[in-house]
């Protein structure tokens, strides 16, 4: 393979060479010494290879909130605009108050602007880290990328400071980054709750000779270095923004647990409901679920999920010789994900599509997820 025969030594006289050919392209990378972002506006991403689990293909949207002709770009952007005089009133660039709040290794940005002053410079912030929108809905307060493999996680050795500029093309991460932002208005402006979520591509088999994409941990360290450029995206210094997130609370005790109710399991949390409310839709965003709907008089988030299952081994020479294949992937379930108010106190509780409780196991184990990620 190209990858493996580029890390094979290369004599020196060779490498002075191409050092000095390739010198002149050292200018066109934009990645800074020390930098964990470098999407490329998600152009190395190997979208026909990219097989997305059940549980990470998002269903048909309500056609208010599909993105016109795809990608948004700024030209577009531009072009629908309303004309002068009708549209609405936008603070200055300049941010007033704001902070980052944490509850266990979750973190939101609390900001003195509305949702609709915040918008635009939301689409804007993702098209200066260079990835593009695959999900636009202001009216649900939803934004989210499409996958994008982030590049300043590969090697800077001094075969790529050399070849890789030229053969870009060849090199991978095995590994795409998706993000989504979800806004909430407040009494005070809005909270801003930006999750991650990953995918790698794994062997599946001994040979290596074929791959297969599989979710991964969501990284609650990308999230924070995302809050702090769209602090700096909003008009504070890069110092500003990296006080802001240190000035963050440290760690709290864990304030979730799994408990027993009438013989069904739930989550309890040390939060009100509009606390509870907003970190629940962060976890769902973080954990594989879908959320396709949300009722917050309610209190419920209608969600599609796969549990995960272990990787089945490939068949044996036997196996393949007579057609045996491993078990079809475990189809999508929905269910109702409801938060309640306990007086200072909040219950996660789950049903599924009909609206009857869930008791067995399988609920025990999507409860689990729950709580752990709220700790």
């Amino acid at each position: 393979m190209l990858n493996a025969f580029l890390t094979r030594p290369v004599p020196a006289a060779c490498m002075a060479l191409l050092a000095l050919t390739l010198a002149g392209c050292s200018s066109v990378s934009n990645v800074l010494s020390g930098d964990k972002v470098d999407y490329r506006s998600g152009s190395t991403v190997r979208e026909s290879n990219l097989d997305v689990p059940p549980d990470l293909t998002q269903l048909s949207r309500d056609s208010r909130y599909a993105v016109s002709g795809g990608s948004v770009s700024a030209a577009s952007f531009q072009s629908t605009r309303p004309a002068a005089g009708t549209a609405p009133t936008v603070a200055p660039r300049e941010l007033g108050q704001a902070r980052i709040e944490r509850a266990g290794s979750q973190r939101w940005l609390v900001v003195d602007l509305t949702p609709e002053q915040l918008w635009p410079r939301l689409r804007s912030f993702w098209q200066e880290i260079g990835l593009n929108l695959a999900v636009d809905a202001p009216e649900a307060g939803v934004m989210e990328t499409e996958w994008a493999e982030n590049r300043a996680k590969l090697p800077q050795d001094i075969i790529r400071r050399t070849l890789g500029r030229v053969l870009e093309s060849f090199y991978s991460t095995g590994e795409v980054d998706r993000y989504r932002i979800r806004v909430e208005r407040t009494t005070e402006g809005s909270e801003i709750y930006l999750s991650h979520r990953g995918m790698e591509e794994v062997y599946t088999n001994q040979l290596q000779d074929s791959t297969r994409w599989q979710p991964r941990p969501s990284d609650p360290d990308m999230e924070a270095v995302m809050l702090t450029r769209l602090l700096n995206h909003l008009g504070k210094t890069t110092e500003q923004a990296q006080a802001t997130l240190a000035q963050a609370p440290a760690q709290q005790p864990a304030r979730a647990r799994v408990v027993d109710e009438d013989g069904a399991p739930l989550v309890l949390i040390d939060d009100g409901f509009d606390r509870a409310w907003r970190r629940v839709g962060l976890t769902l965003d973080r954990s594989g679920f879908t959320v396709e709907d949300r009722d917050r008089a309610r209190g419920l988030y209608f969600v599609r999920y796969v549990e995960p299952r272990a990787p089945q081994p490939e068949p044996g020479l036997l196996g393949r010789v007579f057609g045996q294949r491993n078990a079809e992937a475990p189809k999508p379930q929905r269910y109702r994900i409801e938060v309640q108010s306990r007086g200072e106190r909040s219950a996660v509780l789950l049903s599924n599509e009909q609206g009857q409780r869930q008791t067995g196991d399988a609920a025990r184990r999507i409860l689990t997820l729950v709580a752990e990620d709220l700790r």
